[in-house]
């Protein structure tokens, strides 16, 4: 079987939002090596979507350690409902970005890493309200897709249920944070790449030697 890398991400992380040009540029450097997967890992999930108040506190914390890290930068129109709570109409959830991205990927399976940051972009720095179909117009027009098939797809179960296949198989994998990376190099057999934001060097190093690895 041919090597795959597997990217376990959600939508609504700032840290995977930071690994965004790492992975990319792994997608890029190792096309020729590995196919490259990506899978939603649903961080937020709640039968009762919560306020994007109850989180604020912490990412206000939390991301300028992730802009620091990672070189990243996130939008003002993002930071407002950070930093203006009581004013947000957000209600956070990985389920319909995960859906969508599962949507995304069955008219392009070959940018998944390229749909996932595009989706994370237009929530860090953009502000689109996730979980809100409109946020993901744009990029309909942007890939040249079928609007109104995306949308049906969108509302399809079997798109739902793939989501949460994705959510399931992260557990499976024992997957405790994002970002991180794992390869399969054979059928039951995974090696854990990175855990966490890792810079492209150390990812390359232990990328390479996996290959060196399954080559002798």
């Amino acid at each position: 079987m041919r090597p795959i890398l597997i990217y376990c991400y959600d939508a609504y992380c700032g840290w995977c939002y930071g690994f965004s040009p790492v992975i990319n540029q792994v997608a890029s450097e190792y096309a020729d090596h590995f196919q490259l997967e990506v899978l939603s890992g649903g961080m937020i999930l709640s039968s009762e979507p919560m306020p994007v108040s109850v989180m604020a506190g912490y990412i206000k914390e939390a991301y300028p350690v992730v802009e620091q890290r990672t070189g990243i930068r996130f939008g003002r129109d993002y930071l407002w409902h950070i930093e203006n709570p009581d004013k947000s109409d957000w209600f956070p959830s990985s389920e319909l970005p995960a859906i969508a991205l599962c949507v995304f990927k069955s008219f392009l399976p070959d940018k998944q890493v390229e749909l996932a940051s595009d989706i994370q972009y237009g929530l860090f720095e953009e502000g689109r309200d996730l979980a809100d179909p409109e946020a993901y117009r744009h990029l309909i027009v942007k890939y040249a897709l079928d609007e109104s098939l995306f949308y049906q797809r969108l509302k399809d179960v079997v798109f739902k249920e793939r989501a949460y296949e994705e959510f399931d198989l992260c557990q499976k994998l024992q997957v405790k944070g994002y970002p991180q990376l794992l390869c399969q190099l054979e059928e039951n057999k995974f090696h854990l790449v990175s855990n966490g934001y890792t810079d492209i060097e150390e990812i390359r190093k232990r990328l390479d030697y996996l290959l060196q690895t399954q080559g002798s």
